[in-house]
């Protein structure tokens, strides 16, 4: 893999978040890779419980400063910027004031999900693609872990088809079975269309739960990778049955060597 360019795209990254299946692979897999020579980038929001100070965050001026469009209102977007220590790898941080200075990731204290996280979702997909555009950057693939990262491969192939910097660009989704209860909001659906997504192209979203937000994601990737041992059985059926390459479940001792091979034989 080495000079490939890879831009993972992730909700939750180790050491900036606590440890969990996403945030561990979502560090583990662009080590892989930058071990191996080639040149990645790595996204996430920055939540309110990411310690500035504690992580070197610093905001890159050059990079902020516009304003994102969701449901009709201008978002101002700021970005940030940190090295993981001793691996030489730059992670990217999506902020906003209104979405992500809460002090937690997906839900408030009492463990209620945030009402706006399809928004925050929305932002977050829009702010990684304008950030990417102005570093200018050409990735050979992208690679997307966990939920509110899901509505980037929708984004990617409807509201920035026209993009020539993505045009040679590869979309692998990993699918995990972190998930949560219930929906986000039900009007979801219609703040994606307002940026002229087609209703047959988020279909899945009309009950926009967990599983149907993964299954409009997996028909917008180039190929997915199956990320937990212990999938729902619907997911990976839905997987299996995409027309989509694949790669089956790897045991983390063993999938630097599968994950390598994806890419390689099923994705570049």
């Amino acid at each position: 893999m080495k000079d490939k360019r890879i831009l993972y795209v992730s909700s939750e990254v180790v050491p900036y978040l606590a440890e969990n299946e996403v945030s561990l692979m979502s560090y583990d897999v662009p080590k892989m890779i930058n071990d191996q020579g080639g040149q990645i980038r790595i996204f996430m929001p920055r939540y309110g419980n990411i310690n500035e100070r504690r992580h070197q965050l610093h905001e890159v001026i050059r990079l902020s400063g516009m304003n994102l469009v969701v449901n009709d209102l201008d978002m101002p977007l700021i970005i940030k910027v940190a090295s993981i220590p001793k691996e030489r790898i730059q992670v990217y941080f999506i902020d906003n004031d209104e979405y992500f200075k809460r002090k937690a990731t997906f839900a408030d204290e009492e463990g209620v999900m945030y009402p706006d996280n399809d928004e925050r979702a929305i932002f977050f997909a829009k702010g990684v693609v304008e950030t990417v555009k102005k570093l200018n950057w050409v990735p050979d693939i992208i690679h997307v872990h966990g939920w509110m990262a899901a509505m980037l491969p929708i984004y990617l192939k409807h509201f920035y088809k026209n993009e020539a910097l993505f045009s040679e660009t590869k979309i692998v989704t990993s699918v995990y079975s972190q998930s949560f209860e219930g929906t986000l909001d039900v009007e979801m659906i219609n703040k994606v269309k307002f940026d002229g997504i087609p209703n047959e192209a988020i279909a899945d979203l009309e009950i926009p739960d967990y599983e149907n937000i993964i299954k409009a994601t997996v028909m917008h990737s180039d190929a997915v990778i199956i990320a937990s041992e212990n999938l729902s059985s619907s997911l990976t059926k839905f997987i299996e049955s995409s027309g989509k390459p694949f790669l089956s479940f790897v045991p983390k001792d063993k999938f630097a060597e599968a994950y390598t091979n994806f890419y390689k034989n099923e994705v570049l």
